[in-house]
C-alpha cells in the first residue's frame, strides 16, 4: 500500500497523540520511502509525464467519486434531464468544483501538518465544529444507507425481470449487504486488501461512466448546440409542471459533497500514510479521480434521460422519476434487454460503491471519536452501524417521509458547521504555520471556500422553508 513521506518533527507543544493515524497494520515504511523518492523525481519531470504518472497511481479521489455517485445523484441527474433537457448540465461541474476547492483545503491542511483532522479541529477551531462534523458524518452515513439499498434492490429486481426471473427486493438487498460486509471487513487490516479495494473502486467508477456512455451512444445527441449551451449558459429555467428550476439547481449544487465525504477524505489520506510530499498528487487526484468521473457520470445520465424523456416521445409526469422508471423508458431506444441491463448496472454500481463507503465512514468516525485503531475489532463493528439500512430495500418508501426531511435539515446544518471549522483552520497560523496560504492565491482559495459554505447554507434555508412545514403537518396529522 502506498503512503506518505515522513512528517517533520512536531513542535514540543504539539501532542504526538493527534499526529498520524493509529492502525493495526500501518503502511510499509520501505514502500513510503520508495514513493517519496518517486515523487521527488516526478517534481523535476515535465508536466504531461507527471500527470500521466499521477493518473496511473491514483488516490482516494476515486473513493470520493464512488461515495457521491449514489442514489441521490442518480435521481437528481435523471430528473434534471427529464424535466429540463440539457439546460442544467452546468450544475454538476459547478457543484463539484466548489467541492474540489473545499476538499483541496482539507488535503492541504492534513498533509501539511500530519495531524488527524478531528482532534486538530477540536483544538484549533473548537469542539463544537469537531463534534458537529463527526456527528453529521455518522448520521448521514446511517440514514442515507436505507435509500441506497432501496435503489440496489429495485435495480436488481429489474435486471432479474429482464432475464425472465424473479428476485425479491429483500433478497437483492441481502446480497448487496453480504458483499459490502466482506469487502469492508478486510479494510484497515491488510495493505494488499486495501489496495485491491482502491483498484476495485476505481474500476467500478470507470464502469459506471462506461455504462452511461453506452446509453448515450445508443440515444445519440438531440441538439449539439443546446448541449454546449447547457454547460456554458448557466441558466436557471422556469418551472415546468410545478417543478421549480431554481429548486433543482440549488439541490444539485448542494448535493455534490456530503458531510460524510468531507470526514472520510482526510482519513483515507492518512490511512495511506500520505504527507507533505503528496500534496501535489492529492490536488491532481481530486480533479482526475473525483471531479472528472462525477462530471462524466452525471452529464451522461442527464443527456440520456433528456434525449428520451424531454426531447423524445416517452411520457414524463413532471412529479417523480426513479432510476428503474428511467430504465424502462429508455428501453425502446437503447434496447429492452442489454441496453436496459447496462443502464441498471450503472445505477447498481453507484448504489453499491456508496454502501461500502458509508460503512467505511462510520468506522472512521467511531475510531476517531473513541480512540480505536483502524482495523481493530471495534472498528469493524462500527463499520456495521449502517447495516440496518438493508431494510430500505423493502421499507424505504414508508420510512422516507419520516427520515429524509429531518436528516437533510440536520446534516445540512452540520456540513456548513464543518466548513466553518475548516475556514478557521485555513486561516490559523498556530495550526498551519508557514503552510498557511497567503497572497492572491490564498485569498482566492479562501473566497472559494466561503462561496462553497454559502451555497450549502442557502440550500439548507431553502429546504427548511419549502419542506419543513409539510413534514410538521405529516408528523402532527
Amino acid at each position: 500500500m502506498i503512503g506518505p513521506a515522513p512528517m517533520p518533527e512536531p513542535p514540543p507543544s504539539e501532542p504526538d497523540s493527534i499526529r498520524g493515524l493509529p492502525m493495526v497494520e500501518p503502511p510499509d515504511p520501505a514502500a513510503l520511502a520508495a514513493e517519496r523518492r518517486w515523487l521527488v523525481e516526478l517534481d523535476r519531470a515535465p508536466a504531461p509525464r507527471r500527470w500521466w504518472a499521477f493518473l496511473k497511481r491514483g488516490g482516494p479521489g476515486y473513493l470520493q467519486a464512488a461515495l457521491t455517485l449514489g442514489g441521490g445523484t442518480a435521481a437528481s441527474s435523471l430528473f434534471a434531464g427529464a424535466a429540463f433537457g440539457y439546460r442544467l448540465l452546468w450544475v454538476a461541474p459547478v457543484a463539484m468544483l466548489l467541492g474540489v476547492v473545499m476538499m483541496a483545503a482539507v488535503a492541504h491542511q492534513t498533509l501539511s501538518t500530519g495531524l488527524r483532522p478531528f482532534p486538530a479541529m477540536k483544538r484549533y477551531a473548537g469542539p463544537v465544529f469537531a463534534y458537529g462534523w463527526a456527528g453529521g458524518a455518522l448520521l448521514a452515513s446511517i440514514v442515507w444507507h436505507f435509500a441506497q439499498y432501496s435503489l440496489a434492490g429495485a435495480v436488481l429486481e429489474d435486471i432479474a425481470a429482464v432475464a425472465g426471473a424473479s428476485l425479491p427486493r429483500a433478497l437483492g438487498g441481502a446480497l448487496v449487504l453480504a458483499w459490502a460486509v466482506v469487502v469492508v471487513a478486510g479494510l484497515g487490516g491488510s495493505a494488499r486488501w486495501t489496495r485491491l479495494f482502491d483498484d476495485g473502486l476505481r474500476l467500478l467508477v470507470y464502469a459506471i461512466v462506461l455504462c452511461f456512455g453506452f446509453v448515450v451512444l445508443r440515444t445519440g445527441i438531440h441538439d449539439p448546440a443546446a448541449l454546449l449551451r447547457g454547460y456554458l449558459a448557466c441558466e436557471i429555467p422556469a418551472g415546468r409542471d410545478g417543478v421549480s428550476g431554481l429548486a433543482v439547481v440549488i439541490s444539485g449544487l448542494a448535493a455534490a459533497v456530503g458531510v460524510n465525504m468531507v470526514f472520510l477524505y482526510p482519513y483515507t489520506l492518512l490511512a495511506r500514510g500520505w504527507g507533505r510530499a503528496h500534496r501535489r498528487l492529492a490536488r491532481f487526484d481530486l480533479v482526475a479521480g473525483m471531479f472528472l468521473p462525477y462530471l462524466l457520470a452525471t452529464s451522461l445520465m442527464v443527456i440520456a434521460t433528456a434525449n428520451v424523456l424531454h426531447y423524445g416521445d416517452a411520457p414524463f409526469s413532471g412529479t417523480r422519476l426513479s432510476p428503474v422508471e428511467a430504465a424502462a423508458a429508455l428501453a425502446p431506444v437503447v434496447g429492452d434487454t442489454w441496453g436496459r441491463v447496462v443502464f441498471d448496472l450503472g445505477v447498481l454500481g453507484m448504489a453499491m460503491s456508496t454502501i461500502a463507503l458509508h460503512m467505511l465512514c462510520a468506522g472512521f468516525v467511531c475510531s476517531e471519536v473513541f480512540g480505536w485503531k483502524v482495523g481493530s475489532g471495534r472498528y469493524r463493528l462500527a463499520c456495521l452501524l449502517p447495516a440496518p439500512g438493508v431494510l430500505g430495500a423493502v421499507f424505504w418508501g414508508d420510512m422516507a417521509i419520516w427520515l429524509a426531511v429531518p436528516t437533510t435539515i440536520l446534516c445540512g446544518a452540520l456540513l456548513p458547521l464543518a466548513y466553518l471549522g475548516f475556514l478557521r483552520l485555513q486561516r490559523s497560523r498556530a495550526y498551519l504555520g508557514e503552510d498557511r496560504p497567503r497572497g492572491l492565491l490564498g485569498a482566492a482559495w479562501f473566497g472559494g471556500m466561503v462561496l462553497a459554505t454559502l451555497t450549502i447554507t442557502v440550500f439548507l434555508a431553502w429546504y427548511a422553508v419549502s419542506k419543513g412545514p409539510g413534514f410538521l403537518r405529516a408528523l402532527s396529522g
